[in-house]
């Protein structure tokens, strides 16, 4: 299992991604899942991905044939919408699990890849889509700004309460990280190297792109913060009509009159 998300924002996009596979429950390894197009410099792409690992890389290996060797049809460098490069990558997506799929049926394992592609095109707005197996997408909107894969129910409502378009972008790579962290602190199929890209809108480059692995002490520091914080607004719930106050005053005389009576 894996965790990706994607998140737009009136100024850019953040995507990010745990690195975390596996093959069985002894045999655990780490994949990078955020791949970085840019065939020409009007134009850069991001792909995350979650599924089949042998899928997710012939998807891959196709997008970059089609670089190296322009096809007649539709590709990144051709693409003059990002929902025309959501189409071709939802394409070749569709076409390696109908070419796949059947053999790896036949022995229980599915070939199935879902994937997150952010980006912007000169002339057109950023944007992200989320891309199925069967080829089909759909983009993020501002009431929904950010899209997830793989392992997404941990890490969701964090998203829920705090996303929204207004965020800048570092407070959108920290609500990131948060995501991921509350992931994997619920689910072991999920963790470190976490990978984070930032992609200001209409710079064509990624300002940033971090890898924080295991011990990476931003990564220690964001999750001690969050952890407690949320413990701080907890404890600050409204009480219950039937609760005390947390610290009741004991009137002076009565206690007074306890001292002189022991």
């Amino acid at each position: 299992m894996t965790y990706c998300l994607g998140l737009v924002v009136n100024a850019g996009l953040v995507l990010a991604s745990d690195s975390r596979t596996n093959a069985g429950i002894d045999y655990v390894t780490s994949v990078s899942k955020l791949h970085v197009f840019q065939p020409s410099p009007d134009r850069l792409f991001v792909l995350l991905s979650a599924g089949n690992l042998a899928s997710t890389q012939e998807v891959l290996n196709l997008i970059r044939r089609d670089l190296d060797q322009p096809p007649s049809g539709l590709s990144l460098m051709s693409a003059s919408y990002l929902f025309e490069a959501a189409d071709y990558v939802g394409r070749i997506n569709l076409a390696v699990q109908c070419d796949r799929g059947p053999a790896l049926a036949a022995h229980g394992v599915s070939a199935e890849t879902t994937l997150i592609l952010g980006g912007q095109i000169a002339g057109q707005p950023p944007g992200l889509f989320l891309i199925y197996p069967q080829g089909n997408y759909f983009a993020a909107s501002p009431e929904t700004p950010y899209l997830q894969i793989g392992e997404n129910k941990y890490g969701k409502p964090a998203l829920d309460r705090i996303a929204r378009p207004e965020l800048s972008l570092e407070d959108a790579a920290r609500l990131c990280l948060v995501s991921l962290d509350g992931t994997s602190r619920s689910n072991v199929t999920v963790g470190p190297p976490f990978e984070v890209a930032i992609y200001p809108r209409d710079s064509l480059a990624l300002s940033y792109r971090l890898k924080l692995p295991q011990d990476s002490p931003l990564l220690a520091q964001m999750s001690q913060s969050w952890n407690a914080g949320l413990r701080k607004a907890f404890e600050q719930l409204p009480r219950f009509d039937w609760e005390a106050p947390p610290t009741a005053d004991v009137p002076e005389l009565q206690t007074g009159a306890l001292a002189a009576s022991s």
